[in-house]
């Protein structure tokens, strides 16, 4: 089983400030995001992933997020195994510094 990469918190904080075009899927549980989520973010439970592979592309990587990393690194071993390009953020949303929006606004 190959390393899964990792991104840190205020790296992809940075790279969102760049304008960096980035594709983050937020994988927690529909209570959690209720509190607020990365405003790029695409919202899809860690138990959804399986029937939603048709909204990956296998040539973009995909930066994988939930409460403290541990299911995200879950998320990117299952879709790094089907050939997907995945990272996921170290920490979690417990170590998110940047901005928020509450689950349901639009993208600005």
């Amino acid at each position: 089983m190959s390393e899964i990469k990792e991104i840190f918190p205020a790296e992809l904080d940075e790279k969102l400030q760049k304008g960096e075009k980035v594709a983050i899927v937020d994988v927690r549980e529909d209570e959690e995001v209720a509190g607020g989520m990365i405003p790029v973010a695409k919202h899809i439970k860690m138990g959804d992933i399986p029937d939603n592979l048709s909204y990956f592309d296998k040539d973009t990587e995909y930066v994988f997020i939930c409460r403290s990393g541990k299911r995200s690194k879950n998320v990117c071993m299952y879709l790094q195994d089907q050939g997907y390009k995945v990272r996921s953020m170290t920490g979690g949303m417990l170590e998110w510094q940047g901005k928020t929006k509450p689950k349901g606004e639009e993208n600005e």
